[in-house]
């Protein structure tokens, strides 16, 4: 696959970039960064190689058959569409796109044209976090009936990317964080969301920037009438916010019992649903870039039902999308 990275304003992406750099099945035809001072950073610590400064351009002079995608978040959506309309499959950092209309026209062209849309929804490529997804499918703790997540992260005013502090760049907490929740709880559940029935997005702390949304909690509904709580505010402390065991915790009740994972854990805790009342289980391995894997075997039209596919990256960034107006817009019980 001849694949060109669009933009390169989050850590994300470089991951993919340096991923993408080490495999034999993929070559890297072109980058283009429009920012001058990333571009200058990237090139000075010889981590990418920029070919170009103008998306234009490097439509224009470029053949690949596929676009990643790492621009601000909002900009994110007509990258995308130029893309598909340019027959190119995409993959991108989430979110994917931040308004309702760009993504009802990726989901159009990518439908239209046969092409594919994939994202680096990593949840799932954590075996604490498939080791969960097996033993739900396995009926251990029965039919799920509640989902908890905390999906905190810590602000890092200063050294996280500026932009995110521009008016129309950053779209929503709710948007940019819980979108990992809205992919994972279905795929691990297999259950699908039906009701937004709370959300709110706030800020009480952040001085600095008082637009930014520090808080951000919601109330979801199942197809099976279960509910889901949870919590992906900007409040977890600077120090240790991503090695705390409260990073990505995930809690399922069934009615026959309880699981709990993190991201920081590689164990699966469950209570009341194996031979003795309280057991930890150890994790099978991560499987690293998983998401890019889906992504190609989606292509080929060879995904199995661990996959991510390009209907469930949509379906995923609708959700999102839903809560995060919800929120914004005051409103409760509404349908998704």
């Amino acid at each position: 696959m001849r694949i060109a990275f669009a933009g390169l304003r989050h850590g994300h992406i470089e991951v993919l970039y340096e991923l993408l750099s080490e495999r034999k099945d993929v070559e890297i035809v072109a980058a283009c960064e429009p920012h001058a001072p990333t571009r200058e950073r990237l090139v000075s610590q010889g981590k990418v190689k920029i070919t170009h400064d103008d998306y234009a351009q490097m439509f224009a002079d470029i053949e690949c058959d596929a676009l990643a995608v790492g621009d601000r978040y909002g900009r994110r959506g007509k990258i995308i569409i130029a893309g598909l309309e340019a027959g190119l499959h995409v993959i991108s950092d989430k979110p994917i796109c931040t308004s309702p209309e760009e993504l009802e026209r990726i989901a159009v062209l990518s439908r239209e044209r046969n092409l594919r849309v994939g994202c680096q929804l990593d949840l799932r490529d954590g075996g604490q976090f498939r080791s969960m997804r097996r033993l739900v499918r396995q009926g251990v703790i029965g039919e799920v009936h509640t989902v908890t997540f905390a999906g905190q992260h810590p602000l890092m005013y200063g050294s996280r990317p500026s932009w995110y502090f521009e008016e129309g760049m950053h779209g929503g907490t709710i948007n940019d964080i819980a979108i990992h929740a809205m992919d994972a709880i279905p795929w691990i559940t297999g259950r699908r969301f039906v009701e937004v029935v709370a959300a709110r997005v706030w800020n009480a702390s952040f001085t600095e920037c008082p637009s930014f949304q520090v808080g951000a909690q919601m109330l979801l509904r199942l197809d099976n009438d279960g509910g889901v709580m949870g919590d992906v505010s900007y409040l977890s402390p600077q120090r240790g916010g991503y090695d705390m065991p409260q990073y990505w915790r995930m809690t399922l009740h069934g009615e026959n019992g309880v699981l709990e994972t993190s991201a920081t854990d590689k164990r699966v805790f469950m209570g009341g649903c194996g031979e003795k009342p309280i057991e930890w289980m150890d994790a099978e391995p991560d499987v690293a870039g998983g998401y890019f894997d889906s992504f190609l075997k989606d292509i080929a039209s060879e995904t199995d039902e661990e996959d991510l596919t390009t209907g469930e990256v949509l379906a995923a960034s609708r959700v999102a999308l839903a809560v995060q107006g919800a929120a914004e817009g005051g409103r409760t019980h509404v349908a998704i």
